[in-house]
């Protein structure tokens, strides 16, 4: 039986709190998480850093990236490419909802729990 596609809809994803003004929803493939950010301006920055390649596209909004040493100021269209093991963060610019969408490959174990709601496209798993 071949698989079927379908249709999600980031609006109507189930959202994780991370802390206030920081909620995300996560959407997979076979090998790879997107997970989608909603920054608000005011939230608490936090710098961290993680054993995961990410890649960080900006939908909405302008923000600050702070990637290791290099500052950027970003807005809707940029890619940031965030090395493994490197201390990164954002922050939304003026006041506007910053949506940022991260991309994991392969999937982050620690963010399975963000796309439990697709364990019925997934029965393999």
């Amino acid at each position: 039986m071949a698989e079927k596609a379908r249709l999600y809809k980031w609006d109507e994803l189930p959202k994780e709190v991370v802390r206030a003004g920081v909620e995300r929803s996560g959407f997979r493939g076979d090998d790879v998480l997107l997970v989608m950010n909603w920054l608000t301006p005011g939230m608490e920055v936090k710098p961290h850093s993680h054993p995961f390649e990410q890649i960080a596209y900006v939908v909405q909004g302008r923000m600050k990236f702070v990637v290791g040493d290099d500052e950027f100021e970003v807005g809707p269209g940029s890619v940031i490419r965030i090395p493994a093991n490197v201390t990164h963060c954002g922050e939304p610019i003026g006041d506007e909802v910053v949506l940022n969408l991260d991309v994991f490959s392969p999937i982050r174990e620690d963010y399975r729990h963000l796309v439990e709601y697709q364990e019925a496209d997934f029965k393999s798993d």
